[in-house]
C-alpha cells in the first residue's frame, strides 16, 4: 500500500468556546446545570493452567422435569461495522453500497459522493429524494450568510437617544436599544458573565454623559419578523434551550439563569437572575431548611414572571437553574436598564417594544465578532438560535433595507441555489435556518452541489473551517477515531429522533477531495450512525490506483 498523500485542505480547530448552556433544558420547568462525565474501563483476561487437586462437591437435589429439554439461546454477536480500503471507483461504489445495506432495519437513505477534484459521481442512492435534513440544514444557512454578507461582516447593537441631553446629563426623551440580529451577546464572546454585554453598553452610555432618562427604554427588534418560533417546530420543543425563541434583539442565547442562595435555617432564600433584568419579576417562596440538599422548582409564567418554590438546605450553597425567556427583546432591554441603574443612570419611564424614531442620535454601539466566527460556533456546536438569526440576517442583507424573515430568507436561498449553485428549483424546502423544523426537505444532491460551490467560492476557506473535524473537535470529537477519517473528514452533523445525517468533505488517500451527503430518515438511527461512521473512513481510504 502506498503512503497516504495529505492534501492541504485538512482542518484542525484551535477554537475554544465557553458555553452558557451546561445542560439540556426540559420542556416545561428549569433544569439544574450539570456536567456529564464518562470513563473507559479496560479489562484484560489472563489464562492460567491450574494444578490438579482433590475437591469435595456437595450433591444438589434432583430437580423435577417435565420430560422436555429447555434450550437457552444467546443473542448473536454482531461484529462492529468496519471501513474498507477500496481501490478504484467501482470498488468504492460497491463498498459504500454494501455498508449502506448492512445495518439499518428500517427507514430511508439518501446519499451522494462526488469527487470535487475530478468532477465525477462516485456514489448515489436516492440522491434526488426529499429528505428531512436536521442540522445539515445549517450548511445552507452558512453559505447564504457568507454569500450575502461576507466572512468579515459584523452586526451592531446600538444605543440611540430620541431627545437632547442637557448640561446636567438629563436626556429629555427615550433611550433606544436597537438590535441588528447579533447572536453573540453572551459569555461565549463577551467575557465577564451573563451581564457583561449590557454592562458594556451601559458603561459606554454613562460615559457619553447621560445620567438620567426622562422617557422610556425602547426595545427595537424590527430588523426581524415579529414571529419568534419558526413554522414546523414541534410544541414539545417549547421551553428547551435548543429551541429558544429568536429575535433581532437577543441576549445570552435567550436563556436566563435563576440562582437560589439559602438564608438561615427557617428563613426564606434569596433568588436572583443572571443577567439581572427589569423585564422579569420574581415570585419567591423558597424556604431554607437544615441540611445540604435542595428541592426546587423554577418556571416561567407568561413572558414577564419567574416563579421559584421549594426548599434549599442551609449548607447547599448557591444552586442555579436555566429558563428559556419568552420575549427576548424586552428581556434584553430589561437587562440594559438594570445595567444602566448599576452605573447610576436613572430611568423614569418603562420598558417598551417599538421602533427607533426618525432622527434619533447614536450614543454608542457594540459590534459582533466577524461572521466567520459566528458561523464556526453555529456549525461546531450546532446552535439553532444562531442559525435562525444568521438565516434572517442574510435575507436582510448588508444594506439592511429588508426585514429578515423566513419568507424572505427562503426566497433568497432558492434564488442563490438555482442561479449560482445549479440546484433544481424544488430541491430545497425550508421553513427555518436551523433544520429543527419537521417541514424542511432537502435532496442529497443539493447538499453536494452546495458543498462543491462553497469549495470554489471566495469564502470557501471560512466555510471549510467552520465544520467539526472527525475524531478531534466538537460534535465529531468521539467519532471515526483511529481511522483514516480522523483529522481529515470535516462535516456538519444532523441528529434528531428520526434523522441521522452527515455532510461535508473528506480527502481520499490519493489526494482527491470528495464532497458527500448522507441522510437517513427512520427509527434505526444508532445503526445509521454506525453505518455513516464506517463510510467516512472508507472514503478517506479510497484511492483510484
Amino acid at each position: 500500500m502506498k503512503a497516504r498523500s495529505f492534501h492541504p485542505m485538512r482542518w484542525v480547530s484551535a477554537l475554544v468556546i465557553g458555553s452558557l448552556l451546561a445542560a439540556p433544558q426540559s420542556t416545561v420547568d428549569a433544569a439544574p446545570l450539570s456536567t456529564a462525565m464518562s470513563s473507559r474501563v479496560l479489562v484484560q483476561a489472563k489464562r492460567t493452567q491450574a494444578k490438579k487437586r482433590t475437591t469435595t462437591t456437595k450433591k444438589r437435589p434432583a430437580r423435577a422435569t417435565t420430560g422436555t429439554t429447555r434450550r437457552v439461546t444467546k443473542a448473536p454477536i454482531v461484529p462492529v461495522l468496519r471501513f474498507t480500503t477500496p481501490r478504484g471507483a467501482d470498488a468504492l461504489t460497491s463498498d459504500l453500497g454494501t455498508l449502506l445495506n448492512s445495518r439499518t432495519r428500517n427507514g430511508d437513505w439518501g446519499a451522494m459522493v462526488v469527487s470535487i477534484s475530478r468532477g465525477d459521481t462516485l456514489f448515489a442512492r436516492g440522491a434526488d429524494a426529499p429528505m428531512v435534513p436536521a442540522s445539515t440544514m445549517k450548511l445552507f444557512t452558512s453559505a447564504i450568510a457568507f454569500e450575502k454578507l461576507g466572512p468579515e461582516h459584523t452586526f451592531s447593537t446600538d444605543v440611540l437617544r430620541s431627545g437632547a441631553v442637557d448640561a446636567s446629563g438629563v436626556l429629555a426623551g427615550d433611550l433606544v436599544l436597537r438590535g441588528d440580529g447579533d447572536p453573540s451577546l453572551s459569555p461565549r464572546f463577551v467575557r465577564g458573565g451573563p451581564d457583561a454585554s449590557m454592562n458594556l453598553l451601559a458603561q459606554f452610555t454613562a460615559g457619553a454623559g447621560i445620567k438620567r432618562v426622562t422617557g422610556d427604554i425602547i426595545a427595537d427588534a424590527s430588523a426581524f419578523e415579529s414571529r419568534r418560533i419558526p413554522e414546523g417546530w414541534l410544541s414539545r420543543y417549547a421551553g428547551a434551550g435548543y429551541a429558544a425563541p429568536f429575535s433581532a434583539l437577543s441576549l445570552n442565547e435567550n436563556i436566563v439563569i435563576v440562582g437560589i442562595t439559602p438564608g438561615g435555617s427557617g428563613d426564606g432564600a434569596r433568588v436572583f437572575l443572571e443577567p439581572a433584568t427589569r423585564a422579569l419579576t420574581i415570585t419567591n417562596t423558597v424556604r431554607t431548611v437544615a441540611g445540604g440538599g435542595s428541592r426546587i422548582t423554577a418556571r416561567r409564567v407568561g413572558d414577564d414572571r419567574v416563579v421559584v418554590s421549594g426548599t434549599i438546605g442551609a449548607r447547599a450553597g448557591t444552586v442555579r437553574y436555566q429558563l428559556v425567556v419568552g420575549d427576548p427583546a424586552t428581556f434584553t432591554a430589561g437587562a440594559f436598564r438594570a445595567a444602566l441603574e448599576a452605573q447610576g443612570v436613572k430611568v423614569d419611564g418603562e420598558i417598551k417594544a417599538g421602533r427607533t424614531p426618525q432622527g434619533a442620535t447614536v450614543v454608542t454601539s457594540l459590534p459582533s465578532p466577524p461572521l466567520a466566527r459566528l458561523v464556526s460556533v453555529m456549525n461546531r456546536e450546532s446552535i439553532n438560535l444562531y442559525a435562525e438569526m444568521l438565516y434572517r440576517g442574510a435575507a436582510r442583507g448588508a444594506d439592511k433595507t429588508t426585514v429578515g424573515s423566513a419568507e424572505t430568507a427562503v426566497t433568497t436561498l432558492k434564488d442563490f441555489l438555482v442561479r449560482q449553485v445549479g440546484a433544481a428549483p424544488d430541491a430545497v424546502t425550508a421553513t427555518d435556518g436551523s433544520g429543527l423544523s419537521v417541514l424542511d426537505r432537502v435532496t442529497p444532491r443539493s447538499l453536494v452541489q452546495l458543498l462543491d460551490h462553497a469549495h470554489h467560492a471566495q469564502w470557501g476557506s471560512a466555510f471549510h473551517a467552520s465544520l467539526p473535524v472527525a475524531g478531534e473537535s466538537e460534535l465529531l470529537r468521539n467519532r471515526m477515531r483511529a481511522t483514516p477519517a480522523q483529522g481529515n473528514l470535516h462535516a456538519k452533523t444532523g441528529t434528531t429522533n428520526d434523522v441521522i445525517g452527515l455532510s461535508g468533505y473528506v480527502t481520499a488517500e490519493n489526494g482527491e477531495i470528495l464532497a458527500f451527503a448522507f441522510l437517513y430518515n427512520g427509527k434505526d438511527r444508532w445503526h445509521a450512525r454506525e453505518t455513516i461512521d464506517a463510510m467516512g473512513p472508507t472514503m478517506a481510504a479510497f484511492s483510484r490506483e
